[in-house]
This record gives structure tokens, sequence and C-alpha cells, in this order.
């Protein structure tokens, strides 16, 4: 079935569980492919009764659109256009659809990264063309529209730190490689490279790998040796093109010669380690780790442009923030109401006027009526950008 259809009821419309709103008429709800009547339906009246569908592993609902709120966005008599708000013009039908096909992607990446760190600490041969369709598809949504799988990529986990921080190091690779004008088959090799850049650390010892505080010297030092485990894991890996092993040992280099493992420099370090550096150290500070609460990227940037000139290539870095944008895809903003949202789209658009996705109130202190913000068409602006942490509430039931 669609991801958004028309009940052999005329006034019912089938939505997955991601775009039901509050003021939504519920009549039915699809659990394990079992379409269940509700005996009491009715509106929704608060926030916590979505999430506790979605906790109950519903997939669809049935909505009743002529008996919702009008606050909620959906049309009467107009079921083949559901729009959250009048000011966002792209289909959300075009979009949910995008964000399934992300999630499935990234599902099936982390299963295969794992399968290949398996094989890798079993000692087994490994060869990188079992990443070309996962490749091929990631290249694919930076080039048509990466939006999507921005949205995806910022629930992050922290039990799933390693595994969601290769992928997004090989995603933003592509899209700054792709920003930059490189040809998709340097994008290929740069994303084989992020992949694998801490290919290294399955040889350190778990106690140190997942400590949750400050390392000791000793232990950085040891922390140290996944770049010597590297070098040795990528001489017996069958496809990696120089681009790739470069990626991956590279992200540790620094311009002032400072780095490791091989204290290169300057000029010594191409464009495409320079680039692994200033990515690495940008989706390390904004994950949550057992350690750390997660960075807004706003902040993030602003260590980046510290680490410069001496650590990270000084225009590269402003490149790579014009690329990625003051307020990215997925990170969580405050607007000049309190109101607190997801960038939502930012493509093609002014990065300081972006669809803002608002669910919250800091004003008030309660969720609100979900609402798609056009900045382009309001007197409203961003105030800041945030990280989830700063909130009292999880943000991820709404991207």
């Amino acid at each position: 079935m669609d991801h958004c259809a028309i009940d052999d009821n005329s006034d019912v419309i089938i939505l997955p569980i991601d775009q039901l709103t509050i003021g939504m008429f519920i009549t039915a709800i699809d659990r394990d492919q079992n379409k269940i009547k509700i005996r009491n339906p009715g509106q929704l009246k608060y926030q916590d009764a979505i999430l506790k569908l979605k906790k109950s592993n519903v997939i669809r609902v049935w909505v009743d659109v002529n008996r919702s709120s009008s606050s909620c966005g959906l049309r009467p008599r107009d079921k083949s256009n559901f729009l959250l708000n009048p000011l966002y013009r792209k289909s959300t039908i075009t979009r949910t659809s995008q964000q399934i096909q992300a999630k499935k992607l990234l599902a099936e990446a982390k299963s295969l990264i794992q399968k290949f760190l398996s094989g890798t600490y079993e000692g087994k041969d490994i060869n990188v063309k079992q990443f070309d369709n996962i490749i091929n598809n990631m290249i694919e949504s930076v080039l048509t529209n990466e939006d999507a799988f921005k949205c995806v990529l910022a629930l992050r986990t922290k039990d799933a730190y390693l595994l969601e921080h290769a992928i997004n190091v090989a995603f933003l690779l592509v899209t700054f490689g792709h920003h930059l004008k490189l040809d998709v088959d340097i994008l290929r090799q740069l994303a084989i490279g992020g992949i694998l850049h801490d290919i290294g650390k399955i040889r350190i010892d778990d106690h140190i790998l997942h400590k949750p505080g400050k390392l000791t010297p000793e232990e950085l030092e040891h922390m140290k040796l996944h770049q010597n485990f590297a070098i040795e894991i990528m001489a017996d890996t069958k496809g990696l093109s120089d681009i790739s092993k470069d990626v991956c040992l590279m992200h540790h280099e620094k311009i002032d010669g400072r780095g490791y493992p091989k204290g290169l420099k300057e000029d010594e370090i191409p464009i495409h380690g320079r680039m692994s550096c200033i990515i690495d150290i940008y989706d390390a500070l904004t994950a949550t780790r057992t350690y750390k609460e997660a960075m807004s990227p706003a902040a993030s940037f602003k260590i980046l442009i510290s680490l410069t000139p001496f650590h990270l290539d000084q225009e590269l870095v402003y490149e790579f923030i014009r690329c990625i944008g003051v307020y990215p895809v997925g990170s969580l903003v405050v607007l000049s109401d309190e109101r607190v949202g997801i960038v939502w789209e930012a493509k093609d658009r002014d990065v300081l006027q972006p669809i803002v996705k608002c669910f919250y109130s800091l004003k008030h202190k309660r969720y609100i009526d979900i609402m798609m913000v056009d900045l382009l068409r309001c007197d409203l602006n961003i105030e800041r950008g945030i990280s989830p942490s700063s909130l009292d509430i999880d943000p991820s039931s709404f991207y």
C-alpha cells in the first residue's frame, strides 16, 4: 500500500504513524498487519498519545479528515494533498517515503559494517566490493535530495556510536566532496574510506574503547594505536584505492605535523585527508556519548575554526561550514517566538531561513501542535541552535 492512501470510506485516509499529529481524528489502527477499529474513536489531544501508539508497534492509522481539527493541517475534501501547513509546499508523502528509504539504507549499512568488522576481527579475507550497493545508494541520496537522510542520521544512539559514526563520516565526505565538485568515482572512494576510517579500533581493548570518562595518558597512547592497527588491516583488504586508504589513515594528522600515525604536515596531507580530519572531529562533537552530551552544529563549528590553521585546513573548514550550513537539516533550533523545532528543509534556500518543523514551546514548557514554519514567508527568525541534551524532552519521535 502507498505511504499515504485513501480508504474505501471517502472521508478517511490512511497515514503512516510518522505523519500522525495532534488534532487528527483516529478511527482505526494497523498493528501487526491487522486493521483494528478503535472502540471510542476521537481526536488526538496530547503528544503522549502519539508516542504511546508508536511504542505499541502501530504502523498506520485511519484518519477521518472531515472530523479532524483544522489545526492538524488536513484539508477536508482535498485528500490528494496532505499538508501540515499551507506554507510547506513540498509533499509530505514524498518526504516520508524518502525517510523510510533512508532508514532502510541506514539499517542495511549498520548490518553490513558490523559483519565487516566481525570478519576483520576474526581474520577473514575481506573485500570492500560488498559496500558497492550501499555506497551507490548513499551517493544517489546526496545527488538528489539529502535532507531526508540527514534527518535520519540525526537520530543517534550512544550504544551504536562506532557504527553510526562510520556511516555519518562516509555520508559527510560524500556531501562535502559533492559540494567541492569532485568526480563521482572520487565520492565512492571517499565513502569507502569513511566507512573504514576507524577500522583499527576493533583491536583496541574494550575497557579503553568504551570507557565512560576521560582517558589517562597511557590509555590515550593505546587508543592512538588504532591507526597502526589500521595500516596492518589495510594491507590485507582487497579493493582499496589510495584515496580510501588516505581517508582512513590521515584523519588524525595535523597541518603542523603534530598528528599521528606518521606526523604528516601541510602539503603532505592531500585534500581528501584534510577533509577527513575536519569531518571526523565534527561528527564526534555532534554525537552523544556515555561521557559527554552532543554539541549543536553551531557550537561545533566554533571549535573547528579554533583548530585552524595549525590543526585543520582553514580554507576547507570554512568551505565545510558553507556546505553543511549554519543550521543543518536535522538540527534543533529555537525560533524568535520561543518555539523549538527541527530544521526540516534547507536545500537551495538562504542558510538562515530554512523550513522548521516546530513541536515544542520553551515559553510554555509543553508540546505544541506540529507546524511547518517557512522562515522565508514570515517575520520569525532562528535565535540559536541547541543540542537535544539542553531540553528535558526527547525530540526523536518528531523526526
